[in-house]
């Protein structure tokens, strides 16, 4: 049984993998509370308690996320985010040419991957107007939960600010205009694919692998697939890719990746 952690900036996710491949032991923790309640700090870096996650008798461990350097865990090993979510993304499509298109908390990442090797790719942590903060953000002013403002893609609103602070006065001026909820959270999530659409270009393929919280709504998928013209592939639990790929570096030392 191997272990991985996938230290996010908004939640943490745990995930094991048994002998046969088989996913075990799925867990989604908010990331304030993860440290509060399953870390303490040891000299400089804070040991994670493997047995309250239930970690305890793993083989190996692997880490993942912002917090993947200044986490200390007993055999843990520290494995590079665009290796992690394309393995993970391997595992749960069993797909080997695609493009990786993964949106955190605090950045999106795209991948180009050939024959089940990275080729090339592109992270974007720069801007938070393309990542799950802002989505976050704009459903609160639109008043609607996250879930429902990604199943919104009709018929959108234009927005045209390209700053994640200027996008929210541009919105509340719109509903002020008298513009409907729907119609601003379609604009919304074509927003964020209009700035995601270059690094996806730039990384072509026909098929792109969506992973991340955001791939569970039904905008975003079905958006690319429209606009791009390309197939949108879902994994199963698509937050836990990079959890999962984890588990399969330090169970297989990323062998068939170049990164």
């Amino acid at each position: 049984m191997v272990g991985g952690i996938d230290l996010g900036s908004r939640f943490v996710k745990v995930a094991l993998l048994d002998e046969a491949g088989g996913v075990r032991n799925l867990r989604h923790i908010d990331t304030a509370v993860f440290y509060r309640s399953f870390g303490r700090r040891i000299d400089a870096r804070l040991e994670i308690d493997a047995a309250a996650l239930g970690l305890a008798g793993v083989a190996r461990l692997g880490c993942t996320g912002y917090g993947r350097k200044g986490v200390a865990t007993a055999g843990g090993r520290a494995i590079p985010e665009i290796r992690a979510h394309v393995l993970g993304a391997l595992h749960g499509t069993a797909l080997s040419d695609f493009t990786l298109l993964d949106i955190g908390g605090q950045d999106s990442k795209v991948a180009l991957v050939r024959e089940g090797r990275i080729l090339d790719f592109e992270t974007n942590d720069r801007c938070a107007a393309s990542t799950g903060r802002y989505l976050e953000h704009m459903a609160a002013v639109l008043g609607l939960d996250l879930d429902e403002l990604a199943g919104y893609r009709r018929d959108p609103a234009e927005l045209s600010s390209t700053c994640a602070i200027f996008a929210e006065t541009e919105v509340v001026g719109a509903l002020a205009a008298g513009v409907p909820v729907p119609a601003l959270a379609a604009g919304v999530n074509m927003a964020i694919f209009r700035r995601l659409k270059p690094m996806l270009a730039r990384l072509s393929s026909p098929v792109v692998v969506f992973t991340g919280g955001l791939a569970r709504g039904e905008a975003l998928p079905r958006i690319m697939a429209a606009e791009l013209g390309v197939e949108v592939r879902v994994p199963e639990n698509p937050s836990f890719a990079g959890a999962i790929g984890c588990c399969l570096a330090v169970r297989e030392n990323g062998k068939g990746l170049d990164q």
